[in-house]
């Protein structure tokens, strides 16, 4: 009854929740093809969409080029050219980033790692296969046009083998551009998998562009990888892959996929780069180490890169990272928050998206600065004992041509036929779940964040529409799986191996789904037939829990269920209660335009919603400028309105979420249990007449015991009683109704004495004051 009631919360609205828009797609200057407001009417003539069902990989449909992003060349044909494109822009080298020292070995970037463990090293032996590394042809040649040698490779037997399997989890250390040397020449190593090109040249600003000068060699294993090696090539030198397809005279420019920089919009080419952090969060890891296993809480501040505070002094752009490690770290400390979760900053070329269109998986997002000035950023954070949590995108990227999609002239990296392979809510391509180089491709970048980043959970965005095969498409637009049932079993396998592999290397790093559904066993034990996150959204509480608080405080009577239901399946996983950026955009207001009633009754039910949160079982998660009650609807382009703190009313509410994220840490109650309902105990949930409800969170101890009273009408209650489980006195500990916070100050002043007079089937009872449209603690004294 349970799930069926979360299921009909969401499913009213398929892609709510999901992180995504939608409505007409919407191309820009950044070079996108695509934004994540889609949903535009699917035809043949569709950019990117397969005329024919065909095998993912192998011969395409018959069909033109893929529509060319706005930073590329409309004038050139289908046919393939042998001289230079015409770019647009003279042959630079990016100056922000120094030449980093090449070494004979691959490089070493951020927290080390080793790339085989003595289990893989004995399972290559058991296999016969070699782990040293194995160059595409056995001797050196050279190409007529310029130097590129084939003698030297990263790529083992063992490799190609994991690569094939899905199970290499460490692929950023394999393909992608690496400086290294070779016979004491310093250059780069470039690998990219394009198997049905029958060309692949590197052009960049080190041979002004040209298409043809410097061809990579196919390896003669079969795996489809293309490698060379390119002396003089340097840190910072920029790169695009030119591939020409064996199928339809097909020619196209690529980024590099596993490009570790790319350049600022609009531009669309990949940097040289090598990964050079000194990281001074070792106290932090080992903290973290430690913690893991036991309970914790789990205070969660989402926000958006762009527009968290922007300087209007200097054409009101973002901070850039190195900026926001001089403000966010001590900002979320001094609020209290234990974790902060980025909303994407892998590499998208259109801000519109809010970082939801990926286009490079394994590069920082340019605009806001240079890899290592992000990983300065979450240093930071980590030495002031924040955690950091990131959204990753598995579920669908971009149709950008410079982008993954339509890669070597084939569908490689997403499904064929549109049935399977188009999102039509965000006009964007789904990945391949069942091809194990794709599986490799994405479990290696999850695991490149929580490697080279440090990265302390990655939370999995839209995971319902990976889970369903009609996930927001009418009845003859999917295509059952081998069964005759919509689950896609490739995403499920998928997402099973993506929670082992992260919890296998990084036990203690979180996963998170944001999953909209009723899908059973989210959180459970991959062992035990789940899918193995560490904890879930809890969409359901925030539909029923935004709905009630919408309402007038009179009619709440007649809805008491809304406020309740969400305790019947808060054990069923392990939930984390999200009022996230998807609750204050397109259209839906700001959270304190929700709330009825004038101006104090206002910020009274906002106060009292988050008192609730708090009390309630799971972990939390507010997106930023909720702590200060923004008034306007979040724009990705504006700042915060920081101003308003200048205001009574939103200065209380952010002292209010101090005061709640502080005690939340302090008091076991609220956490050790958070996910067993040993946790949780109702107390009354049947008083609607007067719209009260009231519970006890629970610690391992008699005197950890919170009791939650919650008051959601303005009238008072001067004496209230209630059943509680033992005697002696009960202390306010927190009351969202103090004039601190903006309220009136009606208080419940000294210790509450129990008396032995069973009521709500306890033996003793309490008289207490309920202050209006309020949420009271008590703390248990023995």
């Amino acid at each position: 009854m349970a799930k069926k009631k979360e299921q009909e919360n969401t499913q009213q609205n398929p892609g709510m929740g999901t992180g995504m828009e939608t409505g007409a797609s919407k191309a820009a200057n950044e070079g996108m093809a695509s934004s994540k407001k889609a949903g535009r009417k699917r035809t043949e003539k569709e950019p990117g969409i397969a005329r024919e069902q065909e095998q993912s990989g192998t011969v395409p449909a018959k069909r033109g080029r893929p529509k060319k992003s706005l930073t590329q060349e409309s004038n050139e044909t289908a046919q393939g050219v042998a001289s230079k494109p015409t770019r647009g822009r003279p042959p630079k080298a990016t100056s922000e980033t120094p030449a980093a020292q090449t070494t004979a070995a691959k490089p070493k970037r951020g927290k080390a790692t080793e790339s085989k463990t003595k289990a893989t090293e004995t399972e290559a032996k058991e296999m016969g296969l070699s782990t040293a590394p194995v160059p595409a042809i056995a001797q050196a040649t050279q190409q007529q046009t310029g130097p590129v040698f084939y003698d030297t490779s990263l790529l083992s037997e063992f490799d190609i083998y994991l690569f094939r399997e899905g199970r290499h989890y460490t692929l950023y250390e394999k393909l992608g551009s690496h400086l290294m040397e070779r016979q004491g020449t310093k250059g780069a190593y470039f690998a990219v998998w394009a198997p049905n090109a029958e060309q692949v040249a590197v052009m960049g600003d080190f041979n002004h562009w040209n298409r043809e000068s410097h061809q990579l060699q196919v390896r003669v294993d079969g795996s489809g990888i293309w490698e060379g090696f390119i002396p003089e090539v340097q840190a910072g030198m920029l790169y695009k892959y030119h591939i020409k397809s064996r199928y339809h005279m097909y020619h196209v420019e690529k980024s590099d996929p596993f490009a570790l920089r790319r350049e600022k919009p609009p531009q669309t080419a990949s940097v040289v780069h090598e990964l050079h952090h000194t990281w001074e969060d070792n106290g932090w890891l080992e903290q973290r180490q430690a913690r893991h296993g036991q309970a914790q809480p789990y205070s969660v501040y989402e926000l958006h890169v762009g527009s968290w505070r922007r300087k209007p002094e200097d054409n009101n752009r973002p901070l850039t990272y190195r900026e926001l490690a001089e403000e966010l770290p001590a900002y979320v400390k001094d609020l209290g928050f234990t974790h902060v979760e980025f909303m994407p900053v892998m590499h998208h070329p259109f801000n519109g998206s809010w970082g939801y269109q990926i286009t490079g998986y394994f590069a920082a997002a340019s605009t806001y600065g240079s890899p290592e000035d992000l990983m300065y950023l979450i240093d930071c954070l980590h030495r002031e004992g924040i955690g950091v949590i990131m959204d990753w995108v598995p579920s669908h990227f971009p149709s950008d041509e410079h982008g993954l999609a339509y890669f070597d002239g084939t569908h490689l990296f997403e499904h064929a036929d549109p049935r399977k392979g188009y999102h039509p809510d965000w006009n964007s391509y789904i990945f391949n779940y069942g091809r194990n180089e794709v599986r490799s491709f994405l479990i290696s970048n999850a695991l490149f964040w929580l490697d080279k980043y440090h990265v302390d959970g990655l939370r999995v965005d839209a995971v319902a529409s990976m889970l369903y095969l009609d996930y927001s498409r009418k009845h003859d637009e999917w295509i059952p799986n081998e069964h005759g049932g919509r689950e896609n079993l490739e995403a499920i396998s998928l997402l099973k191996d993506f929670n082992q592999a992260v919890h296998e290397k990084f036990p203690e790093v979180l996963t998170i789904a944001e999953e909209s559904t009723a899908w059973p066993q989210v959180t459970g034990k991959v062992e035990e037939g789940g899918l193995g996150f560490d904890m879930k959204w809890m969409m359901g509480w925030m539909h029923d829990t935004l709905n009630y608080f919408s309402k007038d405080p009179v009619y709440r009577r007649h809805h008491q269920g809304d406020i309740t239901f969400s305790i019947i399946y808060a054990f069923t996983e392990r939930f984390m209660l999200p009022l996230s950026h998807d609750e204050v955009v397109h259209g839906k207001g700001a959270l304190i335009r929700k709330m009825p009633g004038d101006e104090w009754q206002a910020f009274a039910n906002l106060r009292a919603l988050y008192a609730y949160m708090y009390a309630h079982p799971g972990a939390k998660l507010m997106f930023m400028g909720g702590e200060m009650a923004q008034s306007s609807e979040w724009n990705h382009d504006s700042s915060l309105d920081w101003h308003l703190l200048q205001y009574g009313y939103h200065a209380g509410v952010q002292e209010l979420i101090r005061a709640l994220n502080h005690l939340y840490q302090q008091e076991p109650a609220l956490y050790a249990h958070s996910f067993e309902p040993q946790g949780f105990e109702w107390i009354d949930f049947n008083d609607a007449h007067n719209s009260v409800v009231s519970f006890l969170r629970k610690g391992d101890r008699p005197e950890d015991q919170i009791l939650v009273v919650c008051n959601f009408t303005p009238g008072v209650h001067e004496h209230y009683r209630l059943g509680v489980p033992m005697g002696n006195s009960w202390v306010e500990v927190f009351n969202s109704d103090d004039s601190h916070f903006g309220g009136s100050n009606f208080h419940n002043h000294g210790a509450l004495q129990a008396i032995p007079d069973s009521f709500h089937g306890h033996d003793y009872s309490i008289t207490l004051k309920l202050p209006p449209m309020a949420v009271v603690y008590f703390k248990y004294q023995p």
